[in-house]
């Protein structure tokens, strides 16, 4: 039984607004505590019986939540898990966004939802995140952990080069615009529209996938979640670009980067009646058909 949660927002349209009101509305109906972020605008807490603690970032718990929820869209949804990757907190995603494999409750059918969380109608599903572990401190005291996706990518018009190492074993040379590496989850992301593999999100597998290769014979390939991997990069600037998820950082042409699975898992929420394929069939349309 749900006791107390956290809603942590960013964006101040009008749908995401409307989607923390009404959590907060259900939450206080049910007498359930709730922690609310700061940045979560427009949300009143004038009626219920629930009680509020506002807070000004999410490491700011005065006591852990049983979920934190995460409202807007994928991109919400990936701030959040940057700042609660060490909590152990489960993470669920209410979607007012437009795709949404990461937030995947949607935003009317917000009540019904809560229901079954209250009902502890729900599973756990536990996601492998990657790690550039160097250059150390690549992004000035910020996590450089990506729940999606990895990337090296050219600085400017001309193509990179990127020789990569699997555990200090030559894989290959790639001429390209850039390389994506990705978990699981990220694979229905950026590696989707370079027409990488699909992967069921507790897979703990990593996916490299190159972006527009210039030798058309390389393809994408699926490695060992224990894998490390070693980049070394040439190319006819100073300079290329290194993002992790949201983030990104231009380098020198001589910074190597390395790459590991982390330690430890993220924890989403995953709603009974609700599955990984029948969010994939529907948001990337499989089988819809006119004369169905």
């Amino acid at each position: 039984m749900l006791q107390r949660v956290a809603i942590y927002s960013k964006d101040n349209n009008t749908k995401t607004r409307d989607g923390v009101q009404r959590l907060v509305n259900e939450f206080r109906k049910r007498g359930i505590l709730i922690q609310l972020f700061k940045k979560s605008t427009g949300a009143k807490t004038t009626s219920g019986e629930g009680s509020v603690e506002w807070i000004s970032d999410l490491p700011e718990f005065s006591d852990l939540p049983d979920i934190i929820f995460s409202v807007g869209g994928d991109g919400t949804f990936l701030e959040t898990v940057l700042k609660v990757k060490d909590l152990g907190i489960p993470v669920a995603g209410v979607n007012t966004g437009r795709m949404g494999f990461l937030a995947n409750i949607p935003g009317e059918e917000l009540n019904k939802s809560i229901d079954q969380l209250c009902q502890n109608e729900y599973d756990i599903i536990e996601r492998s995140l990657l790690e550039i572990c160097r250059p150390v401190n690549l992004f000035s005291g910020e996590s450089a952990i990506a729940l999606n996706e990895i990337t090296i990518q050219k600085a400017n018009l001309s193509m990179i080069t990127i020789h990569v190492y699997v555990n200090d074993v030559f894989l290959n040379t790639y001429w390209a615009d850039g390389l994506i590496v990705s978990t699981a989850t990220g694979s229905t992301a950026y590696n989707l529209s370079v027409g990488g593999p699909i992967l069921s999100p507790e897979d703990e597998s990593i996916i490299i996938s190159p972006i527009s290769p210039h030798n058309l014979t390389i393809r994408p390939i699926v490695l060992s979640g224990d894998s490390k991997l070693r980049m070394v990069m040439e190319a006819r600037t100073d300079e290329y670009m290194a993002t992790c998820d949201f983030r990104f950082k231009r380098l020198s042409i001589s910074e190597e980067i390395h790459i590991v699975r982390t330690g430890t898992k993220l924890k989403t929420i995953m709603l009974k009646g609700r599955d990984f394929y029948n969010t994939l069939r529907n948001r990337l349309m499989w089988g819809v058909d006119k004369r169905n």
